[in-house]
């Protein structure tokens, strides 16, 4: 389970903010990429608090509820599929970060983030931690918060055929068959590699100028 170990090494000086970091979305082809900030009075956190993806979906949104009420800032900050296609995923993925963090009630000391990249860069000052929503408290509440938020805002889509309730936007069989019948909506991601293997549907793909952003991620980092 997670612990304080981090942020306890971090808040060594007395009034040390920090905060924990984790996104949803990277992976996806259709939809935002969403980050989440979270910062705690290294309380006891609620029962159960671990990495998201060792949870279920009812057991999410039951810890989202407690950790609301228990954690002391929240910062929520995403970055569009229209802002993926034109600034790639780095460049997506630091603007949502920085909106998440600038959301919070005060600025943090220091960022544990999740992950061996730093996408968030200067002036924020950022521990990275390999699973880092299974070691630290406040990056598991971070992606707790951040999944149950992305999952409920992917179900008000529609477009029932694309399951997009179920998949969150990520490539399930369901979503898979609907692309190659129907072509990507107006939530997919069009500059990614997916469309190349729809010849139908190619001739939508879109091509992101180098220039605009600093280059995407692996579609499955």
């Amino acid at each position: 389970m997670p612990t304080y170990d981090i942020e306890r090494l971090l808040t060594a000086r007395p009034g040390t903010l920090v905060a924990g970091v984790d996104e949803v979305g990277r992976g996806a082809w259709a939809g935002p990429v969403l980050v989440c900030a979270v910062v705690t009075d290294l309380s006891e956190p609620p029962a159960g608090l671990t990495d998201s993806k060792q949870l279920s979906a009812a057991r999410r949104e039951s810890l989202a509820a407690e950790i609301a009420t228990w954690a002391t800032g929240i910062g929520y900050g995403e970055a569009s599929h229209e802002e993926i296609d034109t600034l790639g995923m780095t460049e997506a993925l630091r603007r949502a970060a920085r909106r998440a963090l600038e959301a919070l009630p005060a600025r943090p000391d220091f960022v544990i983030l999740d992950g061996s990249h730093d996408y968030i860069g200067p002036p924020w000052p950022v521990r990275l931690e390999v699973r880092g929503d299974a070691a630290s408290i406040s990056v598991a509440a971070a992606s707790v918060l951040a999944k149950v938020r992305r999952d409920a805002f992917m179900a008000t889509l529609g477009r029932a055929e694309f399951g997009f309730a179920e998949n969150a936007g990520y490539p399930s069989p369901v979503h898979q068959a609907a692309l190659a019948e129907f072509g990507p909506t107006e939530h997919h991601r069009l500059s990614w590699s997916y469309l190349d293997d729809l010849p139908q549907w190619r001739h939508l793909k879109r091509h992101r100028d180098p220039l605009a952003g600093e280059g995407q991620l692996s579609l499955f980092g």
